[in-house]
């Protein structure tokens, strides 16, 4: 299975990957085992090796890391609704956050640009989790953070960064919910 990422920014497609989360059948959760996640991160760009995880280790991340993906879509959807987010959540984003820089360490041989890297260590059944939290509190602490915005279509709202020119982009994407909206209101004007 590949993943849709239409939002410019790994961090709001991992929002994306609870699908249909205001819908009125209910949400889809598109990560369903250890394999979707690693595969999500992989395809996102942020991981190109797959650590290595025993079965409860496996389970163990993809459930912190649906905690991290309701922790920023309380954050950015409270945001978006002229709403403040819960303490828990913000709570639980800086704990991710730093735990992930945590596990990082400057690599000192390439002088004098430094980089962080993930050491030997680290590279465990959390790190697709770590990988996902340094990528969204890069989001969050620049001021990109400013152009998320949320899909038209009710039942989707699927998280986006605006990079249109008047920054007034409307839909997650025209394809699908621009076009099946644009087709209900010609259907309902039609109608009347």
């Amino acid at each position: 299975m590949s993943f849709q990422l239409i939002a410019g920014h790994p961090a709001l497609d991992l929002v994306n990957t609870l699908d249909w989360r205001f819908g009125a059948k209910g949400p889809e959760d598109l990560l369903t085992s250890y394999d979707d996640l690693v595969r999500f991160t992989q395809q996102s760009k942020l991981l190109s090796l797959r650590p290595p995880a025993t079965r409860s280790a496996g389970a163990r991340a993809l459930q912190r890391s649906t905690e991290l993906r309701e922790a920023l879509a309380e954050i950015f959807y409270s945001q978006l609704d002229g709403r403040k987010p819960s303490t828990e959540a913000r709570h639980r984003l800086e704990r991710y956050f730093k735990e992930a820089r945590l596990r990082q360490m400057l690599n000192w041989k390439q002088s004098p640009r430094l980089k962080w890297e993930w050491p030997a260590h680290a590279i465990n059944a959390e790190l697709p989790l770590w990988a996902l939290a340094l990528n969204a509190s890069d989001l969050m602490t620049s001021e990109a953070v400013h152009r998320v915005r949320a899909c038209d279509n009710p039942e989707c709202r699927w998280l986006f960064l605006d990079t249109s020119k008047n920054h007034t982009r409307r839909w997650c994407d025209m394809k699908l919910c621009g076009n099946r909206m644009k087709a209900r209101r010609f259907k309902a004007r039609g109608r009347a």
